[in-house]
């Protein structure tokens, strides 16, 4: 560890990084206008933005006084943790960079060195930022150790090998089986063995010792932010609901980068707390709300202010959706007493690495529960693991619940995908059934 880096990073800490929350909220005071349909915003965007800035701010200072590791989202980070990494995640830097509207570029680049454009745009994005250096994140910091799963889809991995073969670094992959099924001892044991053999690697990396009492505070740390973010998504089940979808798409980048840390515990509770008082006021997100919808898939993230708009205006709102419960479903399974097979249960049986009849149920149970009128379907061009089943999926809910549903064909941030005619005439057809099925 250089003296010097630690000195720097400390000074950031304490004094670039409040500098840096100071400008923005002075930046902040000219807020853009809440259109007329929406109730008012959240207080905690303010903390949830403050969160984000500072985490990619310090990165930058991290090298020298941190190991870095670039994580996959569904990767069992609360290991890395206790050996003290600081942790990127390049899934939710593709999606800042898809939200700004930049993946376009970003994708191109990658493509320009070979890279296939069928390829997710998660990863094309992160390629062109590797070969290119740029970011809207102000810099990145060069990794000291990539880890992915296959659990949330297979590109992960050539995407890492990749750049692991380009900046010449190691690699950690967690191989999860997939649930055909249902999940096996043998599988249990197959993934908890692995956990445990990865201690001497990521002690040899860090430089630090794995100590298990560590391990256990921080996985319990995990499973209450993941049990608070849970409770906040039950709380959509009242009527007006107290945030969107939309919301929680951005609220959910927390419990992916930041789990196992107290910056996440403590944001969720703060988070928990709002949401409860505007459950006890009734203060909905979307005024006068009508309609109640579930979205399946990986948000369109560049053209989220247009969407929770255009479904605001006609008293829409989305109150469910399998890409947030995500990271919610499976925190039952977490045990500190069995770390090691708990985390392998936990991390086996996400969404994507699940059979489609465990999908089809989950969506049955969330539509009853949260009183949905109607279903949005992104099929992704990027994420063939969560697109694949989609019409089926349809098919057997429409028929079984008689609920109006609708396939949206886009990309979640490469924005040449979009094609606004046919988007804005499926729209307009989906809330014409809805409107005719709730009245008729």
């Amino acid at each position: 560890m250089s003296i010097r880096a630690e000195l720097k990073y400390k000074i950031m800490k304490d004094y670039g990084a409040p500098a840096l929350m100071a400008f923005q909220d002075f930046r902040r005071r000219k807020p853009r206008p809440i259109h007329e349909a929406f109730g008012p915003p959240l207080e905690s965007n303010k903390r949830l933005k403050e969160i984000l800035s500072r985490h990619y701010f310090l990165s930058r200072y991290a090298p020298g006084v941190k190991k870095v590791a670039w994580v996959t989202s569904g990767a069992p980070v609360e290991l890395l943790r206790a050996f003290d990494f600081y942790t990127i995640y390049p899934e939710n830097h593709s999606a800042l960079v898809g939200a700004k509207k930049q993946g376009a570029e970003y994708c191109g680049i990658a493509e320009g060195s070979g890279f296939s454009q069928d390829l997710c745009s998660y990863a094309r994005i992160d390629l062109g930022h590797m070969l290119s250096g740029k970011t809207p994140a102000g810099k990145l910091p060069k990794p000291d150790l990539l880890f992915c799963s296959n659990n949330i889809c297979q590109t992960v991995l050539y995407w890492y090998k990749a750049i692991a073969h380009e900046l010449d670094i190691p690699l950690i992959h967690f191989d999860a089986p997939f649930v055909t099924t249902e999940q096996t001892e043998a599988d249990i044991n197959y993934m908890a063995q692995q956990l445990q053999d990865m201690i001497p690697i990521l002690e040899r990396v860090s430089g630090r010792v794995f100590y298990l009492n560590i391990f256990e505070e921080i996985l319990e740390r995990s499973m209450e932010t993941s049990r608070t973010w849970g409770a906040i998504l039950e709380a959509m089940k009242a009527q007006p609901a107290p945030m969107t979808i939309f919301d929680a798409f951005g609220h959910l980048a927390p419990i992916v980068s930041l789990r196992g840390l107290p910056v996440a515990q403590d944001y969720y509770h703060i988070l928990m707390d709002e949401i409860d008082t505007r459950v006890t006021h009734g203060i909905g997100a979307i005024r006068d709300e009508r309609y109640r919808l579930i979205w399946d898939n990986i948000a369109i993230w560049y053209k989220v202010r247009f969407l929770a708009t255009f479904f605001a205006e006609r008293k829409m709102n989305f109150v469910t959706a399998t890409y947030t419960n995500a990271w919610a479903e499976t925190t039952g399974y977490l045990d500190v007493k069995d770390p090691w097979v708990s985390m392998a249960k936990t991390y086996g049986q996400i969404i994507l690495n699940n059979n489609l009849k465990h999908r089809l149920d989950l969506m049955k149970k969330m539509i009853k529960t949260y009183a949905v009128d109607g279903m949005v379907m992104h099929s992704t061009r990027s994420c063939k693991p969560y697109s694949v089943g989609q019409f089926d999926l349809r098919k057997a809910i429409t028929a079984d619940l008689d609920l109006p549903a609708v396939i949206l064909d886009a990309d979640i941030a490469d924005e040449r995908v979009w094609s606004e005619q046919q988007i804005q005439t499926r729209l307009e057809a989906f809330c014409e059934t809805l409107e005719g099925s709730k009245h008729g």
